[in-house]
């Protein structure tokens, strides 16, 4: 039986590496792989899934996936959702109905909380459903484990705002509990 798997970290845990490694692991044993991610990440294109470090591939919108066929999708050996922090509750139940009626993988990757440590809907939803939940670490600039994503600006850390904003990677930092608290974005900077 196929199962909806759930890969979540903070901003820079490499999730979308991950990702796109998943991705070229299946293609290169011959097996058919599809990337999606929700249309509303535009960053890089509507149709590219692009990891900082440098690795990018196409990819199908996630609301294109949602209008496939059962034998298009029963077509994959395996599916995987890049952003899926930005899937609607309802996406996410369609994915686990791939899994569970279809009998194909889903592999998710995404944020779990936004910049004020409230989860996004899709992520909540992955929370509640899915078969497996493993964290995609990576550390603050203290060396603790890095659990909060914090935006912030030139006064400091923003507490309040629209949840999604994209296109600003340089305005989002990995932060510990204790630092996301105080709001202190390095040794040197307290706001």
């Amino acid at each position: 039986m196929a199962k909806l798997y759930y890969y979540y970290g903070a901003m820079g845990s490499s999730k979308t590496a991950n990702a796109l490694m998943t991705h070229f692991n299946y293609q290169e044993v011959g097996q058919k792989a599809l990337l999606t991610k929700p249309s509303v990440d535009v960053r890089d294109g509507a149709n590219i899934v692009h990891s900082r470090i440098g690795l990018r591939e196409e990819c199908v919108p996630l609301e294109e996936l949602m209008n496939y066929s059962e034998e298009q999708i029963k077509s994959y050996h395996v599916i995987i959702v890049d952003e899926v922090q930005f899937a609607t509750p309802e996406q996410i139940d369609h994915l686990s109905d791939i899994a569970d009626f279809m009998d194909v993988p889903v592999v998710c990757y995404g944020l779990r909380a936004d910049f004020q440590n409230h989860l996004f809907p899709g992520s909540e939803r992955l929370i509640a459903i899915c078969d497996v939940i493993k964290e995609l670490k990576t550390v603050c600039w203290c060396g603790k484990k890095a659990t909060c994503n914090a935006r912030f600006n030139d006064k400091g850390i923003v507490r309040d705002g629209e949840q999604v904003v994209l296109g600003a990677n340089d305005s989002y930092i990995s932060l510990c509990r204790k630092h996301f608290k105080m709001g202190q974005l390095s040794a040197n900077r307290t706001y």
